[in-house]
């Protein structure tokens, strides 16, 4: 019984936001919460659960499989598919969140982009920030949580490891592969890397 009152909770939810043009692709596949706030030109798209506390802006494209909580979603802002946002969470507006990405109580600023693979946590992210695929945000020492800033039009290439606290300055860049333990300056490149070793004609050992 308790899950068919879910059921029928779960449907009037639905009704009320076809009403209001939300588009939704298979809406009985989509969940919401009785706190759930959304704009207008919203698309919704298969498996999506929105949890408490979540608010999305307009002309808002949600993607399937994504998971939502306690979370600010502004105007123009494409989640998912895949994509974990988790609470105090806010994606300003024109910012983009993509696939098996994780956020956690961060802010992604205006066009900023977290297109893959990706976990950012306690992170404040200015305008116009490409984070490459496989990037991490190092903000738990197993003691204390520690903040990453990344500021306006930085780059930081894939698979990099930012340890905080750390801040990344204006228009720097990250090169794939590296271990950032220290403040970036405005306009550098900060770079970790082995020396790649190559040994010509190698044979592997037989058994």
């Amino acid at each position: 019984m308790k899950l068919l009152n879910s059921q029928n909770l779960q449907n009037k939810l639905r009704n009320k936001f076809i009403k209001s043009g939300v588009k939704m692709i298979g809406p009985e596949t989509i969940f919401f919460s009785n706190d759930t706030k959304i704009g207008k030109g919203v698309t919704i798209e298969p498996y999506v659960v929105i949890g408490s506390k979540v608010k999305i802006g307009n002309n808002v494209t949600i993607k399937s499989f994504s998971h939502l909580e306690s979370c600010k979603i502004e105007n123009k802002v494409e989640v998912g598919p895949y994509a974990r946002i988790r609470p105090e969470t806010i994606l300003k507006e024109g910012s983009k969140v993509g696939n098996f990405v994780e956020i956690k109580k961060s802010v992604v600023g205006k066009k900023s982009k977290i297109n893959h693979l990706s976990y950012v946590g306690d992170s404040d992210l200015g305008q116009m920030v490409n984070i490459g695929a496989g990037t991490i945000t190092c903000n738990y020492d197993g003691v204390k949580k520690s903040k990453t800033i990344i500021k306006d039009k930085v780059f930081i290439g894939s698979n990099s490891s930012l340890v905080a606290p750390v801040k990344i300055n204006e228009e720097s860049i990250v090169g794939a592969g590296s271990v950032i333990t220290k403040n970036v300056k405005k306009k550098s490149l900060a770079l970790t890397r082995s020396t790649q070793t190559e040994i010509s004609n190698y044979k592997r050992k037989s058994k």
